[in-house]
């Protein structure tokens, strides 16, 4: 039985891959003009998606140990009765209702009653298969009526939200789903709540109606859309290249890059992810690649096993922000926002060039604090096989010149798949057997499921912000909390969302933050000199940025729990290295959104404002102000510059690195001179310490 599950289970991911991959040759195809429904309408397209997400989820749930019912397992039950209460007083046949309460008993039972979980996650499995089924023969009508939904639409809509909340809860633990749920009952008793947050209340039926058959709402709406037509191929992609042996080639081409000092696991650590930035969009398995392959050099060079898995975290989340291919906010930012993608990708370059740099700085001042000794590296790797194997980067060109041409991303992603395949057959030193690319096909898919499975139910939250009007709410609240200061207003909205991403994923807190908090930080940046398209795209910048910090923030942060896995290491306290190991990324992002000058970090605001002179004459400066203001807080954090550091030599770098983040010009450059001032005093410190 066992084996059976593996390989259904097994063949559904493949065909799933497969069926994704068609998707982006199929316009192509001459019988693409024939309009299949499943092929030609987003919305069939996009529920196709959910389903093979959900049903292939629920069979990998099956094979999983349960886990203990926790309080959260608890509160999210308790969140979720009160739906079931709302229908069953809703006027529907005695049938329609029962049918409903089996939708909610596989997919919240588990969660109080491990004991069933296996049975229930393989009948949610295949109950997964009616709600798609009854939307692709119902398509036409149901899109005329969500308004006024007929009873079984209302079982399919209730059906296909739980399993998909079910999902969540099994994969990302209880936090995302019962938010979604508190959403939900929101929009259901939102009038009982007095002051600025109260709403009117929708009846539940309506609701379900736009959850299950509008076209850009709910379960299929736009957010969906971006793990249609982007994420799924970044997945397939980082799977691939894993499983035809490149992973390893080009963590190689890294260790030979930085050279064999007692820095370089941390120097390679922090290359590899960059590289696999290049391919993959996933912060915690990237954490999970560099981790595994350089935790025997970490180990070997005497670092702090706390230390070396907070770095390795760090790094890993630079994935998220390393072009051609980011993470998923990036094109969340695309589909909601309409800013191109070489757009977001040129923003993306100066914070993910800081957050490197601060990584880097911070290992080297460490090393030579704890006088740590050099490590080989693996042996044969030298220049001549770097020129062998650097046919692995050819992708990564014909992605950038692609996107830079205007082709679809997903077009791009899946030739680039395509193209690394072709290479790996071609070359009979990588050559791998052929069961070892279908199980990266699967592989890539199966990545998806929980981030998949996040993008859905962070758009059922959109669609149910969007009913409230809760947005334009809490912006008024955050405007009063900060006094019409922009400083505060960043701050509030900084914690707000380290806070949220405790337990929710970085897309999922983007879009919370994105639709709650931007509107007012936003309009304080225009009051603060900032122009409206610059400030706009520093605003959203700020919280994509603030996102991706939220997965290594303790005590959730799935790249933590990732570096911890490997470093054997406690995941919490993991995290709080991984805050510490790097702490000035906790401020780049205040520093492209206080005033017009310091947008230059983001290139694109100041580009698009000024004339090439102009915009190069704030660029440069503020770069130079940022990088020095990293370094010098690196060397405060480690306690080390030049030579150890007393403790109000660490708070007085601290302070001017402070000062050189803050984009007020006149007030850099002195921070400057204060800096090189200390540095030049450091080092004939050294230099007279060392005259015998």
């Amino acid at each position: 039985m066992a084996a059976l599950l593996r390989r259904t289970t097994f063949g559904i991911l493949l065909t799933a891959t497969l069926y994704h991959l068609y998707l982006v040759i199929h316009p192509f195809m001459p019988w693409s003009r024939t309009e299949i429904p499943l092929l030609d309408l987003t919305q069939v397209e996009r529920a196709a998606h959910v389903f093979l997400l959900v049903l292939a989820g629920y069979l990998l749930m099956v094979a999983r140990k349960p886990t203990k019912a926790g309080i959260g397992a608890w509160i999210f039950a308790g969140l979720a009765f009160v739906p079931l209460y709302a229908f069953w007083v809703l006027p529907l046949p005695l049938i329609v209702k029962l049918a409903t309460t089996a939708y909610w008993i596989v997919a919240v039972v588990p969660a109080i009653v491990p004991r069933f979980a296996r049975a229930l996650d393989l009948v949610a499995a295949l109950s997964a298969l009616a709600p798609f089924l009854y939307l692709l023969l119902q398509f036409n009508d149901l899109v005329n009526r969500a308004m006024l939904p007929v009873p079984w639409d209302l079982t399919m809509s209730f059906g296909l939200t739980f399993l998909v909340l079910g999902l969540v809860y099994r994969m990302l633990g209880p936090v995302l789903p019962s938010l979604v749920l508190v959403f939900l009952l929101y929009n259901l008793y939102g009038y009982l709540i007095p002051g600025t947050l109260q709403s009117p209340g929708f009846p539940f039926d309506m609701l379900l109606g736009k959850l299950y058959a509008e076209t850009e709402a709910g379960l299929f709406g736009i957010i969906t859309g971006v793990s249609l037509k982007y994420l799924v191929y970044f997945t397939i992609l980082g799977a691939v290249i894993s499983a035809l042996g490149f992973g390893e080639i080009i963590a190689n081409i890294a260790f030979l890059l930085v050279g064999k000092s007692p820095a370089a696991p941390g120097r390679a650590t922090s290359v590899m992810a960059v590289m696999m930035g290049w391919f993959s969009g996933s912060g915690a398995a990237d954490t999970l690649f560099v981790s595994t392959l350089n935790e025997p050099l970490f180990r070997r060079a005497g670092y702090n096993r706390l230390i070396a898995a907070g770095l390795s975290s760090t790094v890993g989340t630079i994935a998220y922000i390393t072009p051609p291919i980011m993470g998923s906010i990036a094109f969340v930012m695309v589909e909601l926002l309409a800013i191109p993608y070489v757009n977001i990708i040129v923003m993306a370059i100066g914070p993910m060039v800081l957050l490197l740099i601060a990584v880097w700085a911070f290992n080297e001042f460490y090393v030579r604090k704890m006088k740590l000794e050099s490590v080989e590296g693996v042996a044969g790797i030298d220049r001549r096989y770097a020129l062998r194997y650097g046919y692995v980067f050819l992708p990564v060109l014909l992605i950038l010149v692609m996107i830079y041409r205007g082709y679809s991303v997903n077009l791009t992603v899946a030739l680039a798949i395509f193209a690394f395949v072709l290479l790996a057959y071609l070359d009979p030193t990588v050559r791998p057997p052929l069961g070892k690319l279908f199980d990266g096909l699967a592989n890539g898919f199966k990545h998806l499921i929980p981030i998949g499975g996040a993008v859905v139910a962070a758009n059922m939250i959109m669609t149910m912000m969007v009913l409230t009007g809760l947005a334009s709410k809490v912006s008024e609240i955050l405007l009063n909390l900060s006094g019409q200061s922009l400083g505060i207003a960043t701050v509030l909205a900084a914690l707000f969302s380290l806070v949220l991403g405790m337990g929710v994923p970085p897309i999922a807190t983007y879009v919370l933050t994105s639709a709650l908090l931007a509107p007012a930080i936003q309009k304080l940046a225009v009051a603060n000199g900032v122009p409206d398209h610059a400030a706009l795209l520093a605003t959203q910048m700020f919280l994509f940025y603030y996102a991706v910090l939220a997965d290594i923030t303790p005590p959730v942060g799935l790249s933590a729990y990732a570096a911890a896995s490997v470093f054997k290491t406690n995941p919490i306290q993991t995290g709080l290295y991984a805050a510490f190991v790097a702490l000035p990324k906790y401020l780049i992002g205040f520093t492209f959104l206080l005033s017009y000058t310091g947008t230059a970090l983001l290139i694109v605001p100041v580009v698009e404002g000024l004339s090439t002179v102009q915009a190069l004459l704030i660029i440069v400066p503020r770069f130079v102000f940022a990088l020095v203001g990293i370094v010098l807080l690196a060397a405060g954090g480690a306690g080390y510059m030049l030579h150890k550091l007393p403790s109000w030599e660490r708070w007085l770098l601290g302070a001017v690195g402070l000062i050189l983040l803050y984009p007020a010009t006149w007030l850099n450059v002195a921070a400057l001179a204060v800096g090189v001032a200390m540095i030049l005093r450091d080092r004939y410190r050294v230099r007279q310490a060392a005259v015998p």
